[in-house]
């Protein structure tokens, strides 16, 4: 059984496969939840990050479940080109997707993914990869342009958050959803900046994020056993 984590009860450490590595994860389903976002960190960050724990928390709050987990190990993420290989993170997105598909818990769930600055690459690519079963993707402060390849393939819903003071994403990301024929909507949060650090915006992004995943995640049906 997964080990609990004490600081909250629904929440369970647990450790998922992913080729030669087994990759660590936080894991919350609140009761009755529609659906569960994954989390994709961007680059020199992890599944400790405080911003996305934050919106995590939000998420959970809403009634979503949530996976925070770490796409690379220790080991690889002092690897400066490591920590920049979209298909290698992509590809971890994937299989923590299949992970959570074979969990009896967890695969009726419809699966979002919410990716920060390279994340959102990771996430798109993913997403594209996996196929129906992602029902949404919310980029924050998100590098979209990483993933072009992509982006035209694109059938998930998605959802580009940008800081009003971010100059140089808010440009990457306009290309990108240019490009995107998904459904999409792009939102820039006035007085933010890359990082969301000023008061409210954080908390605007986690409003924006719950909606988005509250309107497009719903359960999937499984077949019965």
């Amino acid at each position: 059984m997964p080990k609990r984590l004490e600081k909250d009860n629904r929440e369970e450490l647990v450790h998922i496969g992913a080729g030669k590595v087994t990759l660590e994860g936080a894991l919350a389903i609140p009761d009755g939840a529609p659906g569960l976002v994954l989390f994709a960190h961007g680059s020199g960050s992890s599944r400790l990050s405080p911003r996305n724990n934050f919106v995590a928390r939000e998420l959970r709050k809403a009634g979503l479940g949530t996976l925070l987990m770490d796409l690379l190990t220790r080991e690889e993420d002092t690897v400066y080109e490591t920590r920049f290989d979209i298909n290698l993170l992509a590809e971890r997105l994937s299989e923590a997707t299949v992970w959570l598909r074979g969990r009896t818990d967890t695969e009726a769930l419809r699966i979002g993914y919410f990716g920060a600055s390279t994340g959102a690459a990771a996430a798109i690519q993913a997403a594209v990869s996996v196929g129906p079963v992602i029902g949404a993707v919310v980029s924050r402060g998100g590098r979209p342009d990483l993933a072009e390849p992509y982006l035209g393939r694109l059938i998930t819903p998605t959802l580009l958050i940008v800081g009003g003071m971010d100059d140089v994403v808010i440009e990457l990301n306009r290309k990108a959803y240019a490009m995107m024929k998904a459904e999409k909507e792009l939102v820039i949060v006035p007085g933010a900046t890359h990082l969301f650090e000023e008061p409210g915006t954080l908390e605007e992004v986690a409003r924006l994020a719950a909606n988005w995943f509250k309107t497009h995640l719903h359960p999937v049906k499984t077949h019965t056993r």
